[in-house]
């Protein structure tokens, strides 16, 4: 029965933040750019990364990118769309770099943002949090884009936390099984 016990309460430990924001409001994402990952493909060797950190109405974007084939033209997230397929742009990087290497930061408010593609800030929160929105840089050698990165979720420190912590319950209780 004691055993029985540990093991309810680990797997309510383990599972308790899988799949779920577990209370927090905030949002992190991040995204590896690749030529590879643009639709369609291009062969440039150029690389990026992005993060994304939703808090509420306010979106921050992050991004560092190095070797593109000519300096940048236009950067941007699109949605909603699944890897390898295009959508509109939704939020476009005022003041970029028009350069080939270098680094974006920027925030935006998002309930008085006027957002492409027809989405409404619920429509493009929704697609960003299920990992249909993208980030890329265009340059006059690639108009439709030179390197793309998929945005995707991240794991909040304090859910890894959670499922650790669980996972050693668990451990802890059947170690204590076998020995008895």
């Amino acid at each position: 029965m004691q055993f029985r016990r540990f093991v309810v309460v680990g797997a309510l430990v383990l599972f308790s933040g899988a799949g779920s924001k577990c209370l927090a409001d905030t949002v992190t994402l991040t995204a590896v750019m690749t030529g590879s990952q643009e639709a369609p493909p291009t062969p440039s060797a150029a690389t990026g990364f992005a993060t994304v950190i939703l808090n509420g109405n306010l979106l921050t974007v992050s991004e560092s990118f190095s070797g593109l084939t000519a300096p940048a033209s236009a950067a941007h997230i699109h949605c909603c769309a699944p890897p390898g397929v295009s959508a509109p742009v939704v939020v476009p990087f005022p003041g970029f770099p028009t350069t080939t290497s270098g680094t974006y930061t920027n925030s935006f408010d998002l309930s008085t943002f006027a957002f492409g593609g027809g989405l409404t800030e619920t429509t493009f929160i929704a697609g960003l949090e299920s990992g249909l929105a993208y980030v890329n840089i265009h340059d006059v050698n690639f108009p439709a884009g030179e390197i793309r990165g998929q945005l995707l979720p991240t794991p909040e420190p304090g859910s890894l936390v959670l499922l650790g912590t669980g996972a050693l319950g668990m451990v802890g209780a059947l170690r204590r099984r076998k020995a008895v």
